[in-house]
């Protein structure tokens, strides 16, 4: 089998010029995040006593959201997890790669598992829009029926998101071929507008500038399933379960927009203009039509304030945004506390 970086040219005309807007069904080359496998017999153990979501009840053809902590609750990788033929997949951003094979290898050796770097493997795309049965049918391939299934062949996998979207993995035998098929009925399109459809999905994700930022509940990691409160002990169990149970969770993810065409990277601080103190930090953004949409964790207190900047106290201003499970969230939050 040929590496996909053999082929990564070919792929790139692919996407050079975005065409999406003229067919109403979008693609984008999911080239900024990577794949670590995780197999042997030891598999499921090894990662239950690891990661914030219940391994063991993860059903074959399913994924999950989840984090990897340090003992202090910080997320070092937030990632969905997939069973795999011969164990799992957790897909993250790209950076996070190599330093969570390092940290995870010195547990993995006291277990029957093995950890590996297979972003070369996988060709991963992000398919969303008016017509993504039919792209899917153009290209001899299924949407799963549930949000969290996931449909797999040999060297292909096709995810269904919560919102209709849905995540396709190729291997290189598959890459060119598929992609070229499913471009049929899809436009091709950038990152940047994957992202922003992941924003309006709330859906956070850690990166290098925010690794051991944040608890998996500031990413709101709990209302998305990411989070299981009765697995038992895993890394940082004990300050995630505190956070739940004692209700002392001060800060969470919200969705701001600004004006402009400048998104902010990770970790920007969002400053109150009246007090000039941080108040909190993005997440993730992207640029939309004449504004930019990002996901930051606030203070919860001041969530609300009119007097919010983004990078600094003479940054633009940013607005407040609905987030799909919102309503969900203020009740579970009312619960907690």
């Amino acid at each position: 089998m040929t590496a996909l970086s053999t082929i990564a040219a070919e792929l790139a005309t692919r996407f050079e010029t975005s065409t999406a807007a003229d067919k109403g069904t979008h693609l984008s080359w999911l080239q900024h995040e990577g794949v670590i496998a995780v197999e042997g017999p030891d598999a499921e153990r090894f990662l239950q006593g690891q990661l914030t979501c219940d391994v063991a009840r993860l059903e074959a053809n399913s994924s999950t959201l989840g984090a990897r902590c340090n003992p202090k609750g910080r997320m070092q990788s937030s990632f969905r997890l997939q069973r795999s033929e011969n164990g799992f997949l957790l897909s993250m951003a790209r950076e996070l790669i190599a330093p969570q094979l390092a940290d995870l290898g010195k547990y993995a050796a006291f277990f029957k598992a093995t950890l590996s770097d297979e972003s070369d493997h996988w060709l991963r795309l992000g398919l969303w829009g008016e017509a993504v049965e039919q792209a899917l049918a153009a290209a001899r391939l299924q949407m799963p029926a549930e949000p969290g299934q996931t449909h797999c062949e040999p060297g292909i996998r096709v995810v269904r998101l919560a919102d209709g979207a849905c995540e396709i993995w190729l291997d290189s035998d598959n890459a060119l071929q598929r992609t070229d098929q499913l471009l049929q009925h899809a436009g091709a399109d950038t990152l940047n507008h994957w992202l922003l459809r992941q924003i309006r999905a709330g859906v956070g994700q850690v990166t290098g500038p925010t690794l051991e930022l944040f608890i998996p509940q500031m990413l709101n990691l709990q209302q998305l399933g990411g989070v299981s409160f009765k697995k038992g002990c895993y890394t940082g169990q004990e300050i995630v379960a505190r956070m739940q149970y004692l209700g002392k969770l001060k800060r969470r993810m919200y969705r701001l927009l600004l004006a402009g065409d400048a998104a902010p990277e990770p970790a920007t601080p969002i400053v109150d203009r009246d007090s000039g103190k941080v108040v909190g930090e993005v997440v993730i953004a992207a640029t939309g039509h004449k504004q930019v949409e990002m996901l930051a964790v606030l203070q919860k207190d001041a969530a609300q304030l009119a007097t919010l900047s983004a990078g600094n106290s003479q940054g633009p201003l940013v607005t407040l945004a609905d987030l799909p499970y919102e309503s969900e969230l203020t009740v579970s939050e009312t619960t907690a506390q």
